[in-house]
C-alpha cells in the first residue's frame, strides 16, 4: 500500500511551534499526532481544535475568527474553540479539542479531548423540572432532525419522537440536485442506521393527519396517536407541479425527496436527452448533474436571465456563461405548454425531443395541518422571535415558518437548508424555556460544477446592486442595496468576504462587533 501523504503545516506534536510565531488571531493549520490541528491564540491563551470543518471538511484556517470561535468558509457553520462544540449548523457534531503546553519557548499540543456530546443524553424516568415530559416534532428535514439532536445535546431526558412520513431515515436535502451518481449516494443520509435509536429518539415514518391541539395529540394515518406536552411543527416545502397536458407522464419528476431523486437518478441511466423545466438554484444544479452524466440537457425557463430574481442580471448572467460552456441549451422568457412521450413542446410551437424531464419551478410551505389546527397563517404559520406559534407550547421552524427579521424589520419566510437547521435549533431550547430569540443571518450556498455561490442575508427587494469584482472571471461581490442599507451579499470565490458580510449583518454597529459592514461598492460606471 502507498504511504498516506504528509500532513500539511508544523508538526505541533513533536517540534512545536515558537511562540512569537503564534500571532494574535491568526488561524495556524498544523497536525499533531498524525491529525490536522488548528492552533490559535487569543491573548494569553493558546487554543487548538480540529483543523477541519465536520460538515465537508472544510479546511478552517481559512475561515474567519470571530470572538471565540471559528467559522467555516465553505457553509458557514461554528464551531466553539474553547470545548469544539458545533455552535451552528451545517456542522452538527463537534471538533476534537487538544492541550496546549509551553515549554521553552515553544508550544506543543499534546493530549485529545474528544466527546459526543448526545451520547450519555438518553432517556430518563423523569424529566429534569420545567422540561416538557413528551415533545413531539412532526417533519424530520432540517429543522426537525437538528431540534431533535439539540434536544439530547441541551440535556433534554424526556420521550422525544420524531414523525417523518418518508421511509428514510433524515438525510441531507441540498445533496439530492447536486449528484445522479449511485456513489454519492452515501454522503445523502445525515447520520448512520441505528443513531436515533442509540441517543433515545424515537424515528416513527407514517403520515400525519391532524393535530388534536385541545387534547394535545398528533394523530397519524394508521390510528394512532402520540401525546405531547410540546411540539415542533416542521413539515417543510412541497414541490410546485406543472398542470400541463402531459404533466403526470412516467418520465417527469419533481426534486424534494430521496425517493424523486433516486427516480431521475433510474430516469438518467436510460435516458439521452433531458429537459430541466425552471431556472431555479435546484433546476440548474440538476442540470449540471445530468450534464455531468453526458446527457444533453436543456433548460426552460420564464425569466430573460436565470436567477435574476434572486442573484440580480450581473451574477444570473455569469451562471448562464457557465452552464452555457458545459453544453447547456437555454429556451428563456419561454415555459412548456405540453409534455409529450418523448418531447416537450413550448409556448412558441417549438417541440424539443425529451426523454426526461424534471419540473423545478419552486415550492410551496405545507401548511394544511397548521391551518386545520387553527394557527394564525400569513404565507406560512406565524411565529413569534422565539418561533413559538399563536398557540402556546406549539413551534415552528424551517420552511413553513414566518418570523420577524431582527436585521430588516419585516416579517420573512426562508427556504434555506441552513436556515432550517439554525431554526430547528433554536426552537429546541426554547421548547425547554430558554427564551432564546432566533437572530441567525440567513445563509445559503448553490454550487454549480465546481463553483459555489455563497449568499449570506436576505434580500427579496432591492433599490441597488453593487458589483465588486470581475464577475466575467467568476469571482466577486454583490451587494444588495436597499434603502440605502445592505440587505444581503453572494460571493462568488471570495469566501473570507462573505463570512466577513455575515457577521457585519449579525450586527451592523461597527463599533459593538469590531467587524466591517457587508462591502458597498459603487456601481459600475454607466449604471
Amino acid at each position: 500500500m502507498d504511504a498516506a501523504p504528509p500532513l500539511p503545516g508544523p508538526d505541533f506534536g513533536t517540534a512545536g511551534i515558537a511562540l512569537p510565531d503564534l500571532a494574535e488571531g491568526a488561524l495556524i493549520r498544523g497536525h499533531a499526532h498524525g491529525e490536522p490541528v488548528l492552533l490559535v491564540r487569543r491573548g494569553d491563551e493558546l487554543l487548538a481544535v480540529g483543523a477541519l470543518c465536520t460538515h465537508f471538511g472544510a479546511p478552517l484556517e481559512t475561515g474567519l475568527l470571530v470572538g471565540d470561535t471559528v467559522r467555516c468558509p465553505w457553509h458557514h457553520a461554528c464551531f466553539s474553540l474553547r470545548t469544539g462544540e458545533a455552535l451552528r449548523a451545517p456542522a452538527l457534531d463537534s471538533l476534537a479539542c487538544w492541550t496546549v503546553e509551553r515549554r521553552d519557548g515553544r508550544a506543543y499540543v499534546t493530549g485529545k479531548q474528544e466527546r459526543d456530546p448526545l451520547a450519555p443524553l438518553l432517556p430518563a424516568a423523569t424529566a429534569p423540572a420545567g422540561h416538557p415530559k413528551t415533545i413531539v416534532i412532526v417533519g424530520a428535514g432540517g429543522a426537525g432532525s437538528a431540534a431533535a439532536e439539540m434536544l439530547r445535546r441541551e440535556g433534554y431526558r424526556g420521550r422525544l419522537t420524531l414523525l417523518d412520513g418518508e421511509a428514510e431515515v433524515p438525510y441531507d436535502r441540498t445533496n439530492l440536485s447536486k449528484s445522479f451518481s449511485p456513489d454519492d449516494e452515501q454522503q445523502i443520509p445525515l447520520r448512520p442506521a441505528g443513531f436515533y435509536a442509540d441517543h433515545g429518539i424515537d424515528l416513527v415514518q407514517g403520515e400525519v393527519v391532524s393535530l388534536d391541539v385541545s387534547g394535545r395529540r398528533v394523530l397519524l394515518a394508521d390510528g394512532s396517536a402520540h401525546p405531547y406536552e410540546a411540539l415542533l411543527l416542521a413539515t417543510g416545502a412541497e414541490p410546485v407541479r406543472l398542470d400541463i397536458p402531459g404533466h403526470d407522464r412516467p418520465h417527469v419528476h419533481v426534486l424534494r425527496s430521496l425517493t424523486d431523486h433516486r427516480a431521475i437518478m433510474a430516469g438518467a441511466a436510460h435516458a439521452r436527452r433531458a429537459m430541466v423545466l425552471g431556472a431555479s438554484f435546484i433546476g440548474l444544479e440538476v442540470a449540471a448533474a445530468l450534464r455531468g452524466l453526458g446527457l444533453e440537457v436543456h433548460v426552460v425557463a420564464p425569466d430573460e436571465v436565470p436567477l435574476v430574481k434572486v442573484l440580480g442580471p450581473e451574477l444570473g448572467a455569469m451562471v448562464q456563461a457557465l452552464h452555457q460552456e458545459k453544453g447547456i441549451v437555454f429556451h428563456l422568457q419561454q415555459t412548456a405548454t405540453a409534455i409529450e412521450a418523448d418531447a416537450v413542446v413550448l409556448k412558441n410551437g417549438e417541440r424539443l425531443p425529451a426523454d426526461l424531464v424534471v419540473v423545478g419551478i419552486g415550492v410551496r410551505p405545507r401548511l394544511a395541518l397548521a391551518e386545520a389546527a387553527g394557527l394564525a397563517l400569513d404565507r406560512g404559520v406565524v411565529v413569534d422571535e422565539y418561533l413559538q406559534t399563536s398557540v402556546p407550547g406549539i413551534y415552528a421552524a424551517g420552511d413553513i415558518a414566518r418570523w420577524p427579521d431582527p436585521h430588516t424589520g419585516e416579517r420573512i419566510r426562508v427556504e434555506h437548508w441552513v436556515v432550517a437547521q439554525r431554526q430547528g435549533q433554536t426552537a429546541a431550547r426554547n421548547l425547554l424555556g430558554q427564551r432564546q430569540r432566533f437572530d441567525a443571518v440567513p445563509f445559503f450556498w448553490s454550487k454549480h460544477y465546481d463553483l459555489s455561490i455563497r449568499y449570506s442575508g436576505h434580500a427579496e427587494q432591492w433599490d441597488t446592486l453593487a458589483v465588486d469584482g470581475p464577475l466575467a472571471q467568476r469571482a466577486g461581490n454583490v451587494a444588495f442595496v436597499r434603502q440605502g442599507q445592505t440587505r444581503a451579499v453572494a460571493s462568488v470565490q471570495r469566501d473570507l468576504d462573505n463570512l466577513r458580510a455575515e457577521v457585519a449583518l449579525e450586527a451592523p454597529d461597527e463599533a459593538a462587533t469590531g467587524q466591517p459592514r457587508p462591502p458597498t461598492p459603487a456601481p459600475p460606471a454607466g449604471r
